[in-house]
């Protein structure tokens, strides 16, 4: 398992008159080690298909083709795209795409694993994730997004990301990655994590139009975390200009389902959840 070293892939970029932009986060993997890291957590079979994003100069590619049933790979860049369709063209198990996988449907798949663009993370997660299947998941992510989504029990790191997130997938493990296995080296700390679908998502996350309340809902109260839950309540109404409850309407709203008015990061992931399908049901009477 041999990938292209730092001057094998400025060479590379050179030929291909190719800048690596931020904004895409292209930076390509140069360590032997984290790859065999990656495929090793992926547990690949013949059974797989395996989503990329992000194919970048085809070092992971080239991993998954060997291993998995199908690989379904994205490459945003009309360049990068062009060299690995080429590298690529022999293989008959993987499908090429020159296109934003946020704005595209995505084929069944039963996996991901990607070194996805850092900027991007959030989205690509919503979109992977957040849905009554979601696929199993090997990713390096930035490191503080990692920590968020492991539940490290701290204050700091309980944020929308960590109710969201666990609210859909059980994270597995977290290893520490070094920013030095890839070119150009990214400016931030990274994680390889391992990730698998909840064994049972709350029913109430089992439709569309539930989920996308749902991430409204968190995405409002996670700025008042320390505030007492009718607190936050009365200012996620106030700012969605949908319903206006009274401190005694919501008092007797946590009473009728016999919850505790304590602070927002003080509950589990399951109580916010059920909380916010209380929520949903009430203002739909």
């Amino acid at each position: 398992m041999k990938i292209m070293n730092r001057k094998e892939v400025q060479f590379i970029l050179k030929q291909l008159n190719f800048t690596p932009k931020k904004k895409f986060g292209q930076n390509f993997l140069i360590d032997s080690k984290v790859l065999r890291k990656i495929i090793s957590e992926a547990n690949l079979n013949e059974n797989d298909i395996v989503v990329e994003i992000g194919a970048g100069l085809g070092a992971l590619t080239s991993e998954l083709i060997l291993n998995a049933k199908k690989v379904y790979s994205y490459e945003i860049d009309s360049t990068l795209f062009r060299y690995v369709k080429e590298k690529f063209s022999d293989l008959s198990n993987i499908e090429l795409f020159n296109q934003d996988i946020l704005q595209v449907k995505i084929p069944y798949h039963n996996k991901v694993v990607s070194n996805i663009p850092y900027k991007l993370t959030g989205p690509i997660i919503q979109k992977i994730f957040y849905n009554e299947q979601p696929p199993e998941g090997v990713l390096i992510i930035e490191k503080s997004i990692a920590n968020r989504i492991f539940l490290s029990g701290t204050y700091k790191d309980f944020s929308r990301i960590s109710v969201t997130f666990n609210a859909f997938m059980d994270p597995l493990k977290k290893q520490i990655i070094s920013s030095n296995c890839f070119y150009p080296r990214p400016k931030i700390d990274l994680a390889l994590i391992k990730v698998k679908p909840r064994d049972k998502i709350k029913s109430f996350l089992l439709e569309k139009r539930n989920i996308e309340f749902f991430l409204r809902f968190i995405a409002s109260i996670m700025p008042y975390k320390n505030k007492n839950l009718v607190n936050a309540l009365e200012l996620f109404f106030k700012n969605n200009n949908s319903f206006q409850f009274s401190k005694i309407e919501l008092l007797e709203f946590l009473k009728e389902f016999n919850l505790q008015n304590k602070k927002i990061f003080q509950f589990n992931i399951d109580d916010l959840i059920d909380i916010c399908a209380h929520i949903f049901n009430w203002i739909k009477e």
